[in-house]
């Protein structure tokens, strides 16, 4: 795999409306493991599927030298394709057992070729993933999303690629299965490129790519090493465009001094020429001569204006556009120590099976609590939230709800009108509320101007988070009580960072389920819980 590559070469790509995504864009990334970051809709994606060949390029070429193995974000699986089928390995399977029970058919051999451990690596792949209970033919329709995104790397991994293409693989994975993951990633001896948002999965890249305003910049180090790039890459723009300023503001005024000091000379001169009665021929020469002066001087000035404004805005393209909420959400408050929901011995049946069977679940959650709900994939956490919100009536137990409005915001995020306006949206919330109230709250969660006009359904993931939680924070009532489940998914690092913010502001209390630590610990988790094998318990610690 020491040749494994990718060499783009003035890579240009646009969607059908002419949209452009990349213009020009070179790069090329040899054996190791790459991290690619960017915002949201930077076409990180789109750059996978072009070096995948899922797309053709507008202009330019790609080159990848050795098999690729490709996985995609939403893989284009059926739900009654078995585990074999899914794998890639069901005919090689069926024709060892063909020349096993005696056809030597030439067309199994074909099919077989180097091929006759498959079984057995196919089950030390799926071991590797914690996938070991899976039988070859069970159906995708039976499995968990977290089982589904194993199952796709683990035929990814089957055909022993040299370079392999990962776009977000730890979404939908709990705790155990993506530290399974990140084993897997350690061992890959090829060109691995991966797009995630998950920090701890990034830390253990050997390099970052950004993918930055159509370029690609490489960092060495893990994703800790490149936030700390970065930081010092703004701190000297931030000081860069702070001295630019300044050596404009100074321009400007040393340009309007000289404009005064030369308006002033060419008075006295006029004054002191007529005072002299000197020829008119000869004053008015002398006259002319002074304006060509001052104009000679006006243009230098000039020039140098020009020049400190070209290095101010040379200096303000270092700058990173990464606006963070700034919130104040004084209505969401809580009383402390005030029961906002209690359940006792809560029992639920899906699908004739029983979610929290024996004596059920307790849970209470008092204001303003930060809870964090982990456990395993399959556990029961998104029915524990539908059960606290009452979108699901418990088959057995009591339950009680303090007065108060519960929030909650699904995976999905399906909570707004695709067809309706982000200030429409809004407004349906918030009602009572002023329009020019309204546009203030928009506009403190970054929908200022048109934005606020956008179709929620042209929205990237970052922004309709954004929307939906002016519509959830701001809305009247004010949520007491506020579940999220799985919020990061699909949520680049800057959205990551706004959601964090809103919920530093937030003063009720939260109930949320998430297997990203970092983030758990910026939003300020005061309270952990587990869900496993039926049962919620109290821990003390964070999950590593």
């Amino acid at each position: 795999m020491s040749d494994a590559s990718v060499v783009c070469s003035h890579l240009s790509f646009s969607w059908p409306d002419e949209t452009p995504v990349f213009q020009d864009l070179s790069f090329s990334l040899g054996p190791g493991r790459t991290g690619l970051v960017a915002p949201n809709g930077s076409g990180k994606s789109t750059l996978l599927r072009l070096i995948a060949g899922e797309l053709r390029p507008v202009a330019g070429s790609v080159t990848v030298s050795g098999t690729l193995g490709h996985l995609p974000q939403t893989l284009p699986l059926t739900g009654a394709l078995t585990v074999a089928e899914v794998l890639g390995v069901a005919p090689v399977i069926r024709a060892i057992d063909a020349v096993e029970s005696g056809d030597v058919d030439e067309k199994h051999f074909e099919t077989i070729g180097d091929d006759w451990d498959i079984e057995e690596r196919t089950r030390a792949q799926l071991d590797r993933l914690g996938l070991g209970g899976l039988t070859l033919d069970r159906a995708l329709r039976t499995l968990s999303g977290g089982q589904i995104v194993s199952l796709g790397l683990a035929a990814q991994l089957l055909r022993r690629p040299d370079v392999l293409l990962l776009d977000e693989p730890t979404n939908n994975l709990d705790l155990d299965a993506r530290h399974r993951l990140y084993d897997v990633l350690g061992d890959f001896g090829g060109c691995l490129l991966l797009v995630s948002h998950d920090r701890a999965l990034l830390d253990r890249m050997e390099r970052i790519a950004e993918l930055d305003r159509g370029e690609l910049r490489v960092h060495g180090g893990d994703f800790t090493a490149y936030e700390q790039a970065v930081a010092a890459e703004q701190e000297v723009a931030e000081k860069n465009v702070r001295n630019a300023e300044q050596q404009l503001k100074r321009e400007k005024r040393e340009m309007q001094q000289a404009r005064e000091r030369a308006e002033r000379r060419q008075s006295n001169a006029a004054r002191n020429l007529k005072s002299a009665g000197l020829p008119r021929i000869f004053a008015g020469n002398m006259k002319r001569g002074a304006q060509e002066s001052a104009g000679r001087a006006g243009q230098i000035h000039a020039g140098r204006v020009d020049e400190a404004q070209a290095r101010l805005d040379e200096a303000g393209r270092a700058l990173r556009d990464e606006q963070r909420l700034t919130l104040d959400l004084p209505e969401t408050e809580v009383p402390a120590g005030r029961t906002l929901f209690h359940g006792a011995g809560l029992r639920v049946r899906l699908g004739g099976a029983e979610v929290f069977p024996g004596d059920g679940v307790d849970l209470t959650v008092r204001g303003p609590e930060r809870i964090a709900l982990t456990g395993p994939n399959g556990s029961g956490k998104s029915t524990l939230l539908r059960l606290l919100v009452g979108d699901l009536t418990p088959d057995g137990g009591d339950v009680r709800r303090a007065d108060g409005r519960v929030a909650y915001l699904s995976q999905r995020l399906d909570l707004l009108d695709d067809g309706l306006t982000v200030a429409e949206n809004f407004a349906a919330h918030a009602p009572r509320r002023p329009e020019a109230e309204r546009m203030n709250l928009l506009a403190r969660f970054l929908f200022r101007g048109p934005r606020a006009h956008l179709p929620v359904g042209v929205l990237s993931g970052g922004e309709r988070l954004r929307a939906t939680l002016a519509c959830v924070l701001c809305a009247q009532p004010a949520p007491h009580l506020l579940l999220l489940d799985e919020p990061t998914n699909n949520l680049d690092l800057l959205g990551q960072g706004q959601l964090e913010s809103a919920l530093g502001s937030y003063r009720g209390a939260f109930v949320v389920v998430s297997h990203d630590e970092r983030f758990l610990r910026e939003i300020g988790v005061n309270r952990r819980l587990r869900l496993a094998d039926g049962e919620l318990t109290e821990t003390g610690a964070p999950e590593v």
